[in-house]
């Protein structure tokens, strides 16, 4: 679910298998809420991956493929996305058809390879101008390092020698270093998942769901009360005006 909540895109790999397709969109199946799960978190732009082509209760057919694809773009607008916008591609992850490459087994379809699909995807707007939201996934103590908080940046940017205020808490510390993927950066924008180096701040005093911020432009402050969109996946009875849930 971390991962998901941190993404720009979602590949949904969607087996063409006898049976297997059809329990993936059952009631309660993966394949059906997994595209929900992802609609929930914000992922807004998707490729659905009909993979397994190469099975013998498949084999290449273009009817197979079109009867998922019909099935597959029902649920997907019930789940809130556009079918038009999304690419299917037919693949087999086991064979290697269509991946990187067109396949000679799938001549009939004329769109392009996963590969070159996820290409095409377009970056989503990077909100740099607005003030640093960055909310905490993990904190580790590294010895010889100091504390350092990890996590995705949703707004803003940080860089070295800004000072970093924690909500809750209070906690402010200065920036020593922001690194992403062990290389060290001399900034991070909205879209990258960093670590930075603070010091004089314990990693007990810093929790996961924290959100860091520039303390001297519009630091993230406590708030008493929030307006959320909650999506409910399963439930038995009809929820109607009056209900009263507990959460």
């Amino acid at each position: 679910i971390t991962g998901t909540s941190q993404a720009d895109c979602a590949v949904l790999v969607i087996s063409s298998q006898a049976g297997e397709f059809e329990a993936g969109i059952a009631k309660e199946g993966q394949t059906r809420e997994h595209a929900l799960l992802a609609y929930t978190l914000g992922v807004k732009q998707m490729v659905v991956a009909i993979n397994k082509m190469d099975h013998p209760s498949t084999n290449y057919s273009q009817e197979r493929f079109n009867e998922i694809m019909k099935e597959a773009k029902n649920f997907l607008k019930a789940a809130g996305y556009k079918p038009k916008r999304i690419p299917f591609v037919p693949v087999s992850g086991w064979t290697g058809e269509n991946l990187t490459e067109k396949s000679d087994k799938l001549k009939w379809y004329k769109g392009e390879t996963l590969i070159k699909t996820l290409d095409g995807i377009d970056p989503p707007k990077r909100p740099t101008d607005l003030a640093l939201r960055l909310p905490i996934n993990d904190v580790f103590k590294i010895s010889g390092v100091g504390t350092v908080p990890v996590g995705r940046v949703e707004t803003g940017v940080i860089k070295p020698g800004m000072m970093i205020y924690f909500a809750p808490g209070g906690h402010s510390s200065e920036c020593k270093t922001v690194e992403m993927h062990h290389e060290i950066l001399p900034e991070a924008v909205p879209g990258d998942n960093i670590g930075f180096n603070i010091r004089n701040v314990s990693v007990k005093d810093i929790k996961r769901g924290y959100v860091a911020s520039d303390m001297n432009n519009n630091p993230a402050r406590e708030v008493e009360k929030i307006t959320a969109q909650i999506i409910i996946m399963n439930h038995p009875n009809q929820i109607c005006q009056g209900y009263s849930p507990v959460i």
